[in-house]
């Protein structure tokens, strides 16, 4: 049986000086601790899939990720807990002989069984992807679809008094999560999405075409910034790295570093250059854990 998620998730006021000086204040939304094995925004995502999948009595979960994929890894985790069969289609053919890393390991210790494909075939599959059986229920890749959108959406929701002077920040992968959080905003209240990874346009059709496909219309109250995403999903430069240690060492918080990382260092530095009007609230979502040391 799969737990239930700890919700609300804390939200901590941080003291920092560099937002400080710029008249801007900080939050943290700590959806980190949302759940033991379904962190972060991943609980937020899945919970409606997850739901859908016992209603209609799934067998199993077929789904999209890459050797490091923290998406695997829940999906893995609830599949188990739910007693259903789980399969993990891989981006790198390459990785099939490889030892195992840490990631890919924890998955299939949970049980899901792990298909290796090359990266051509794998762009080919997430858009004509069928279900190996019937009865299986096939996630796309970072889980976002319509119902995970509908998921993330309840986080504005456990944030009290939003409204004009609010911007809730939150790194964009696949889209969904920004999606969510957009449409479930008060009128006033803005998204910054901040991509990990290189698509500029890309993510910005992604967003809007889960918009469309979940409300039936679009939302104008979001945009993305693809400035930190240091030149590609899992690239760190040494800037982040530094900034993600003084951080770390000045809240005495562990960063994640492929997602929440990169996000504050983007409203960071939209801080300190003064690109935030002074009396701004950001609230920056913590949408998953670090990786084990």
């Amino acid at each position: 049986m799969l737990l239930p998620a700890d919700l609300p998730t804390p939200l901590q006021v941080l003291d920092d000086p560099d937002f400080a000086r710029a008249g801007v204040e900080l939050r943290l939304k700590r959806d980190d601790l949302a759940h033991p094995t379904v962190p972060g925004n991943k609980w937020r995502k899945l919970a409606p899939n997850l739901a859908y999948a016992t209603e209609t009595g799934a067998r199993g979960l077929l789904t999209f990720g890459g050797a490091y994929s923290t998406h695997l890894r829940a999906v893995a985790a609830a599949a188990q807990a739910l007693g259903l069969a789980s399969i993990g289609v891989v981006r790198g053919d390459e990785l099939a002989e490889a030892p195992r890393n840490w990631s890919l390991r924890a998955a299939e210790e949970r049980g899901m069984e792990l298909r290796f494909v090359s990266r051509a075939d794998y762009r080919a599959l997430l858009t004509d992807h069928q279900p190996p059986a019937p009865g299986w229920l096939v996630l796309p890749e970072g889980g976002s679809n319509p119902l995970a959108v509908r998921g993330a959406a309840t986080v504005p929701a456990e944030l009290p008094d939003l409204g004009p002077r609010d911007l809730l920040a939150c790194p964009v992968g696949t889209g969904g999560t920004l999606a969510g959080i957009a449409a479930g905003l008060p009128p006033g209240a803005r998204a910054l999405g901040v991509a990990v990874l290189r698509g500029e346009g890309y993510l910005e059709r992604e967003v809007a075409a889960l918009h469309q496909a979940t409300y039936g219309r679009q939302f104008t109250n979001w945009q993305i910034t693809h400035t930190h995403h240091g030149g590609g999903y899992g690239r760190l430069t040494p800037e982040l790295t530094a900034f993600a240690e003084e951080f770390e060492h000045r809240h005495g918080l562990a960063l994640e570093r492929r997602y929440v990382a990169k996000t504050l260092h983007a409203v960071h530095h939209a801080a300190v250059t003064h690109q935030l009007t002074p009396g701004t609230r950001v609230t920056a979502v913590v949408t998953g854990l670090p990786d084990p040391a």
